[in-house]
């Protein structure tokens, strides 16, 4: 649904340059967008590594060229085709390879097929449901499916490691929420105080010898853990959960288990979940659950915002590791949009 407008708009473009890729600021209009039924004006966006990994030329890349990045979105409807949108709704895309292989997030101006879309969910804000994003997508299937094993706030902690990044900051403030007594362990010397603000009753840092102690006695201390650290940790996680408890791996955590005990000597469930290719009814539960149990007020404290501007900088932080908690970036959004969380 492409309007009559020729005057453009800024996007963010990972385009080939010789044999590489990189990202750049480049003029957009209408016409170049992909086809779809519903035109956005885009408010905010998620930010994740994978976007900063594809405009510096590293995998995983694009599978065409040239893109706009961006996997998530909110805005506010121009126009639609599309009978369940009018002009004026406020709208949340996350997946269907937006930044992949169809025009993503980081543009002033989006044109997306209407059942890619859900209405933003009361009480969030676009800045909030942005904050969230897949991850936030993806914890709440974690969530719910520990508490489909029978996980309950009263079974004792959930361990939640890689804390001070994205998922794992997600996982203390969401976890919380649900009043769970949520332990952050992290590599951050000084995320104390933070992580307790988005509702962490306990921090431990990687390394200290408060960590090492709790290492050397590793039976059956959490009623479930969210790794989002990988390495060492992992096996570990499964050796000190309880008895037939979950162990949830996301975001870009890897991690080699070389002994099978924790599975069927005390029943422990390793999983994942792919909120990327989740379909529309998995993700209308997911916002449905994080715009109410999950609905977590701390939230500001796990994001930061950027100008749209700001986004190369963004990208190098990002790459050198220098970030933490989960990044948005304001896009389009002016005045009166320019939300809190």
């Amino acid at each position: 649904m492409k309007t009559q407008e020729t005057s453009g708009f800024m996007a963010w473009v990972n385009a080939r340059a010789g044999a590489a890729c990189r990202g750049a600021f480049g003029h957009m209009t209408e016409a170049e967008l992909d086809d779809g039924d519903v035109l956005i004006h885009v408010g905010y966006a998620s930010v994740s590594t994978r976007d900063a990994l594809a405009s510096a030329g590293r995998p995983p890349l694009p599978s065409r060229l040239p893109c706009v990045g961006g996997a998530d979105l909110a805005g506010e409807v121009i126009a639609s085709a599309a009978p369940r949108f009018r002009p004026g709704d406020k709208v949340i895309a996350t997946g269907y390879g937006l930044g992949i292989k169809h025009h993503g997030a980081f543009a002033e101006r989006a044109l997306l097929p209407g059942g890619w879309l859900l209405p933003l969910p009361a009480p969030l804000t676009m800045r909030a449901s942005m904050a969230l994003g897949t991850p936030g997508i993806a914890l709440a299937m974690v969530i719910s499916r520990l508490e489909d094993g029978g996980l309950k706030p009263e079974r004792g902690p959930v361990l939640v490691s890689g804390a001070e990044h994205g998922h794992g900051t997600l996982a203390v403030a969401l976890l919380a929420a649900r009043g769970y007594e949520v332990v952050a362990l992290s590599r951050h010397h000084g995320s104390e105080v933070w992580l307790g603000t988005l509702g962490a009753s306990k921090v431990i840092i990687h390394g200290s010898a408060e960590h090492a102690a709790i290492r050397q006695n590793a039976r059956a201390l959490w009623a479930a853990a969210i790794d989002n650290q990988g390495g060492e940790i992992l096996p570990w996680l499964l050796a000190s959960v309880k008895p037939g408890a979950g162990v949830a791996v996301v975001g870009e955590a890897s991690s080699a288990v070389h002994s099978l005990g924790p599975f069927w000597e005390r029943g422990v469930c390793l999983f994942g979940v792919d909120a990327r290719q989740a379909g529309f009814a998995t993700k209308e539960h997911a916002w449905g659950r994080l715009s109410g149990d999950l609905h977590a007020p701390a939230l500001g404290g796990a994001c930061t915002v950027v100008a749209f501007d700001a986004l190369p900088e963004v990208f190098e932080q990002l790459l050198a590791g220098n970030t933490h908690g989960r990044t948005v970036v304001r896009i389009g959004a002016q005045g009166s949009e320019k939300e809190s969380l």
